[in-house]
């Protein structure tokens, strides 16, 4: 599957496009440099770039919505879900604004930046806040088709984007749909269930190897972690042996978290969790590199799942 646009450039490029055809969308800025040389056309005076104030932003954003704006703010995932939390429960999530928070270098994808720009606590942090929609894109195609969608949705809204090109998902999948799971692969004992690029891709090269040894696994892109599709996971588990979920979050509070609490009370089926241990990224190095060391990759979901499905004793992963 080849590259396309990075998820954050797809937006960028898809707002630019919308701003001056819908005349209350506003563009705020913290000095990301992601839209240096845009061309905003007529509604380049709805580009405010405030400087590198990421609370403060949140405090401007819910201001501008209750006079009757959509903001789209910008700032890294880290930023928006640790230094400005506040500002989103009190002044964006309490009020239910229709704030559009676009936090770029989501998950592992700052990696060269260290633990303090890398972001593995932000779908926990977002998805229990109340009035809030949770999304991750999988790929650029995906980021435009909910940007489009977040125009017109009612209350807040938080996407974690990446930083860097990702490879698309597979020719014909139809474009995410907020709240609905994306069924990818249909299976059979086994169920995949991942949430952002390099999961999703991982899940479905999982899904391909599986198939080559005799184990038929679906696939499920979880695209929208709040509001979470109960029925559509329930629906795709119903006859399966094994749950696995992939994300590049800790493994505490996010995707695997939220179908565990899914699962356990509607349809109880054993389940393992492919995420980030919990522990500090303890080297610097590329997102592909840091995925790889703590094994969140296809090979890792392949080997969870023969140690789940082989007869015998079976450990948690």
């Amino acid at each position: 599957m080849a590259d396309t646009l990075p998820a954050r450039q797809a937006y960028r490029n898809r707002l630019a496009g919308l701003l001056p055809e819908h005349d209350r969308l506003i563009c705020l800025d913290t000095d990301t440099g992601l839209f240096t040389g845009v061309d905003f056309g007529t509604a380049a005076a709805r580009y405010v770039n405030i400087g590198i104030a990421e609370h403060n932003l949140m405090g401007m954003a819910a201001g501008l919505a209750a006079s009757g704006w959509t903001p789209f703010v910008n700032t890294m995932a880290a930023f928006a879900t640790s230094r400005a939390v506040e500002a989103i429960k009190i002044d964006i999530a309490y009020n239910a604004m229709p704030v559009r928070i676009m936090a770029t270098h989501g998950g592992l994808s700052a990696g060269h930046l260290g633990p303090t720009h890398q972001c593995l606590e932000d779908l926990a942090v977002m998805r229990a806040l109340p009035n809030m929609t949770v999304v991750v894109p999988a790929d650029a195609a995906a980021t435009e088709a909910l940007v489009d969608a977040a125009i017109e949705l009612p209350g807040p809204l938080y996407a974690r984007l990446g930083r860097k090109a990702t490879p698309a998902l597979p020719a014909g999948v139809e474009p995410p749909v907020i709240g609905t799971a994306q069924r990818l692969r249909a299976g059979g004992e086994v169920l995949l269930v991942a949430t952002g690029p390099y999961p999703v891709l991982a899940a479905l090269d999982a899904a391909t190897a599986l198939a080559g040894q005799g184990i038929e696994a679906g696939v499920l892109n979880m695209h929208t972690i709040k509001p979470f599709d109960e029925a559509g996971l329930i629906d795709a588990a119903a006859g399966t042996r094994l749950v696995v979920t992939v994300e590049e979050h800790w493994r505490s509070g996010g995707l695997g978290a939220a179908v565990t609490e899914t699962l356990s009370e509607h349809a109880p089926v054993r389940i393992a969790r492919i995420g980030m241990p919990d522990t500090f990224a303890g080297h610097v190095g590329s997102q592909e590199d840091l995925l790889d060391h703590y094994g969140i990759t296809a090979d890792a979901v392949v080997q969870t799942v023969l140690r789940h499905t082989s007869t015998g004793k079976r450990t948690q992963p």
